[in-house]
């Protein structure tokens, strides 16, 4: 990849969980009644053909990682417990208390923050009162995530005997140095322990977390922690590229400076680097960021186009309603999005106040569904149509534009209806995307940054 490349598509930009993406979404529109209205009506039409999906999102760390943007509250009071499982159990009955029927879980994930944070016992009674609910369908997809230093073998057959079959671990670098930057002191003997005591239960799909990009990250130590990775060959690995987004209040990013992170071209050279390792061990690449290998159902699920990506990240399903339950969990229905509050003393606040804790929202228009699609199978499936007569001149003469431009760059094939991203275009997604992206195009250059950089 040349250094030209880089310069060129080196912005900021989305990493597309959602279309509209966060900050542009309509709050002002958004009413409560009408996102109850939208998840009725989805819930009515999918619930016993697809089912839905929930994901928990379980906030505590015992520690902070500097490289991390996510939503988190940093404690060793694991008293804290109880009451969070509490608020998320009275969430979901407030849920259930109004849903026409009971729900069916298609896919369930729990997300972090740290779900380990939690004692085995919390989540088993986190998720016998999910159950008592609702039901499993005949085939689900349950994941959740663990760390490294503190999953213990009680944690996994905990969540095993509910049905879950994939976890991933947090990885990101085994150097001693990028682990002291980042305030992560992992060594592989706990990666390799829970790995190997997760085979041996019984979970068919068990992904580590990579990240490239990370201060103080060298050629060498991609190629010593992709080696490490092979040695226990997890069924996908996830390859993330580093976000620095130390304007998100919380996120934590010190413990560093910007001068002791790789440059573009050196941040891409990780990335190949990595890549290449990875693609000769025999994983694949699928969408954006992400491996697996050939018996892995993510793999499975791109060559048969079932790939899906939302605010869990991809996934082998697609459902039409995804309810978010805890602090900061977003929902999605399709034609609308809900954000809870993402305080958790606010959350829980709300919560006992018999009252879903929405903090914001959106109703998406036909036309943003229909870019959401567009974007959806670039991301994907590493192409997308359209008809002629989808765009407006105007719209279409900017799309034309710079599609025009990547495809003089090698980066897709495309005409007037159909779009197709080539290899060389795989690390340059988050642009392609960029190019339908509307509300982008049409808003106004911010002092506030809003996204990290694409490459």
């Amino acid at each position: 990849m040349t250094h030209s490349l880089i310069a060129r598509y080196n912005v900021a930009g989305p990493r597309y969980t959602s279309y509209p993406t966060v900050p542009f979404w309509n709050t002002a529109a958004f009413t409560t009644h009408d996102w109850q209205q939208r998840l009725t009506t989805a819930f009515a039409t999918s619930n016993y053909t697809d089912g839905i999906s929930l994901y928990i999102h379980l906030p505590y760390c015992e520690s902070l990682c500097t490289f991390c943007g996510c939503n988190k509250r940093i404690t060793r009071n694991h008293g804290v417990e109880e009451p969070y499982i509490d608020a998320l159990l009275a969430e979901w009955e407030l849920y259930c208390d109004w849903l026409p029927e009971r729900p069916r879980i298609a896919e369930l994930h729990l997300g972090g923050g740290t779900p380990s944070f939690f004692s085995p016992h919390q989540l088993r009674r986190l998720l016998t009162g999910i159950f008592r609910w609702a039901d499993p369908v005949s085939d689900p997809d349950y994941g959740w995530e663990g760390h490294p230093n503190n999953t213990r073998f009680e944690h996994l057959q905990t969540l095993y005997s509910f049905g879950f079959r994939r976890v991933s671990f947090g990885v990101q670098d085994y150097d001693p140095a990028v682990q002291r930057a980042i305030h992560r002191h992992q060594p592989f003997a706990n990666v390799e322990r829970v790995t190997d005591q997760a085979r041996a239960i019984g979970y068919t799909s068990i992904s580590h977390d990579l990240v490239f990009g990370l201060p103080f990250q060298q050629r060498s130590s991609i190629q010593n922690t992709v080696a490490q990775t092979l040695r226990l060959r997890p069924d996908r690995i996830a390859f993330y590229s580093y976000a620095h987004v130390p304007w998100i209040r919380g996120t934590g990013q010190r413990g560093f400076q910007d001068a002791d992170l790789p440059d573009a071209d050196q941040k891409r050279a990780l990335y190949e680097t990595g890549r290449a390792l990875l693609e000769a061990g025999g994983y694949s690449e699928i969408g954006m960021d992400h491996f697996a290998l050939p018996h892995d159902a993510l793999y499975q699920a791109m060559q048969t186009g079932a790939l899906h990506r939302n605010f869990m990240g991809y996934t082998t399903a697609r459902t039409n309603v995804l309810i978010g339950l805890g602090a900061s969990a977003i929902s999605d229905v399709g034609t609308a999005f809900m954000q809870n509050e993402k305080e958790i003393g606010a959350y829980q606040k709300r919560i006992q106040t018999n009252e879903l804790p929405v903090l914001r929202g959106h109703l998406l228009t036909p036309r943003d569904q229909f870019i959401r699609e567009q974007i959806l199978n670039i991301m994907c499936r590493f192409e997308t149509s359209w008809s002629a007569d989808d765009w407006t001149e105007t719209e279409w003469d900017a799309i034309d534009r710079q599609l025009d431009a990547m495809m003089a760059d090698g980066l897709l094939d495309y005409n007037h209806t159909h779009l197709r991203v080539r290899p060389a275009g795989h690390p340059f997604l988050r642009n392609i995307c960029m190019v339908f992206d509307q509300y982008l195009a049409a808003s106004s250059v911010s002092q506030q940054p809003l996204f990290s950089q694409t490459v």
